[in-house]
């Protein structure tokens, strides 16, 4: 049985927020099958880097033995940020599906809106907005219960 993209990338955001971490999850995949996941890992590892889609990336450029992931799919369940949305354009990767806009961190619709600048060298085809109803519940839930 073949597992939805998006449904692997929600299964993460949860895992992240039963660990305490802000509920983002990621997928990528390649050839029509999940070749990585992440989730958001920040305190875990005491990493700002650690989002859920710079974790996916660098699973996915290991488990297919390149530094770029051209013919690669990534789909997040919020819009990504300026880092990682210079993570994407760097790994080359074709398509990018996100739930929940980010107005405030966001990078991709919202502030610097990063594939339309002139220094970016490559800029994936995106779709948002995809199940963004029940990715901004789960954002709005796990901050309701830290308030």
């Amino acid at each position: 049985m073949t597992v939805d993209p998006f449904s692997a990338a929600f299964e993460a955001a949860r895992a992240a927020a039963q660990a305490g971490e802000v509920p983002v999850g990621a997928a990528i995949v390649h050839a029509g099958r999940i070749v990585a996941t992440g989730a958001n890992r920040t305190l875990r590892d005491k990493d700002p880097t650690a989002h859920a889609e710079m974790l996916a990336i660098r699973s996915a450029c290991a488990a297919l033995g390149s530094e770029r992931l051209a013919g690669c799919d990534l789909y997040v369940t919020l819009e990504p940020c300026a880092m990682c949305a210079g993570a994407i354009s760097f790994a080359r990767i074709r398509r990018l599906y996100f739930s929940a806009d980010d107005p405030k961190g966001g990078a991709v619709e919202h502030g610097p809106r990063f594939f339309s600048q002139p220094t970016c060298h490559h800029a994936p085809e995106v779709y948002g907005g995809i199940r963004e109803t029940e990715a901004a519940r789960l954002l709005r839930d796990f901050f309701q219960s830290r308030r």
